[in-house]
């Protein structure tokens, strides 16, 4: 095994289509066995085609795994949702890593809360693509914010993470 091996590079007509900005740069690119591109950049989660540009900065996933069986990344939205992207195998580890480690850097800090019934939600602070902290509450669905309790519980846990960053409550 050669000890530098070289990483795929976007074909021309998709890097014009990504068009990143002078701020913004790829990290990883692979491509997807549908044709499609996936790019990690400095800000933001990028799949490219010839056709269409989908870009969601980081702080819009929540996690995301690899399964190197069928070399899948499965990418899960802080709105619940979930999008699987299927790797060519050239190059699904490095771009896995690089993921991983977007997702990572964009959570400042978090915590999980136990809330009546037995549901969790986790708070945390995030790191917006400006730059700017937010916070979000991401939880299963079956949280009901609607209830005192839970919305006092959930709000608690706002205030310390965000007095832990020393930000305003």
């Amino acid at each position: 095994m050669p000890l530098f091996s070289r990483r795929p590079s976007l074909p021309a007509p998709i890097r014009s289509r990504l068009a990143l900005p002078a701020h913004d740069r790829a990290l990883a690119v692979v491509e997807l066995a549908d044709g499609r591109w996936a790019v990690a950049t400095r800000r933001a989660l990028c799949v490219v085609s010839t056709d269409s540009v989908e870009r969601r900065p980081w702080m819009d996933v929540d996690r995301a795994s690899l399964t190197v069986e069928t070399s899948t990344i499965t990418v899960h939205w802080v709105d619940g949702r979930a999008q699987e992207l299927v790797l060519t195998e050239r190059g699904a580890p490095a771009f896995a890593q690089t993921l991983r480690e977007r997702v990572q850097s964009s959570v400042v800090h978090a915590e999980t809360v136990t809330l009546p019934g037995g549901a969790t939600a986790r708070v945390a602070l995030r790191r917006a693509e400006d730059g700017d902290l937010v916070s979000q509450v991401i939880g299963d669905g079956a949280i009901d914010l609607s209830s005192p309790a839970v919305a006092a519980q959930v709000d608690a846990a706002e205030v310390r993470v965000r007095r832990a960053a020393g930000l305003p409550d």
